[in-house]
């Protein structure tokens, strides 16, 4: 057991967003992703540890959280999370983005299922929403909103750095594109500049995602400290 975050004077509620999206072609196929959720899963079970309330938005087929406190909600395409976030966020303090949603999804779904023809087949995709900039419009003074750049090696931090100013997050957890379905995490913690996490922090080398989990939450609690909490419940 973890004892509660030192740096707080009463446990947050943490929303968590984890695993794939999966963008429907027909009534059997979908686009989707390789992530397993494990990482959210792990931040799940490490914030009830801390007694914080912990709610997770998680995709199909993910890995679950093992603590029965944390509250599990499933969503299947970009639509059901953008409609979930709009429900949630206003009852959080923290948002924490580490599902891994579609960029693009079909244009048109068959209701049925696409037959074989021999020929080739062309699909139309469409963008999908931004889910952060949706909450963004559901932000308050006392929300701390993290994202994930899961990105190549090459430009990491750049690339992260941007993405952090583009969706006007509080912290941006870096980490190269191997930490996909990996049990492990190699990561860089970011923040706007002038702020607690304008330096990087990095952890010293890949280590198991559980451990990474009460690593950023520490970084979150220091974080959190600086705001006014909300616990109001509307």
């Amino acid at each position: 057991m973890h004892p509660p975050s030192p740096h707080l004077p009463k446990p947050p509620r943490l929303l968590i967003t984890s695993g794939p999206t999966q963008e429907p072609i027909d009534a059997v196929r979908f686009i989707g992703n390789k992530s397993s959720g494990r990482l959210g899963s792990a931040i799940a079970d490490t914030a009830v540890e801390r007694a914080w309330t912990t709610t997770i938005l998680l995709g199909n087929h993910a890995q679950k959280p093992t603590n029965p406190a944390v509250e599990i909600i499933p969503f299947r395409t970009t639509a059901n999370l953008e409609a979930l976030l709009a429900t949630h966020v206003p009852r959080t303090d923290i948002l924490i983005m580490a599902a891994a949603v579609a960029d693009y999804r079909p244009a048109n779904t068959t209701t049925g299922k696409l037959r074989r023809t021999g020929k080739n087949l062309t699909i139309e995709l469409e963008p999908t929403p931004d889910l952060l900039a949706g909450c963004n419009r559901l932000r308050r003074p006392h929300h701390i909103f993290v994202g994930f750049a899961l990105e190549p090696r090459d430009n990491l931090l750049a690339n992260a750095q941007a993405k952090l100013e583009r969706k006007n997050l509080d912290l941006i957890v870096a980490n190269p594109l191997e930490t996909m379905d990996s049990d492990t995490i190699d990561a860089t913690i970011l923040g706007p500049p002038n702020s607690l996490f304008a330096t990087p922090r990095h952890t010293d080398s890949p280590i198991p995602k559980p451990e990474f989990a009460n690593w950023l939450l520490d970084a979150i609690a220091e974080l959190a400290a600086t705001r006014t909490v909300d616990t109001t419940n509307d």
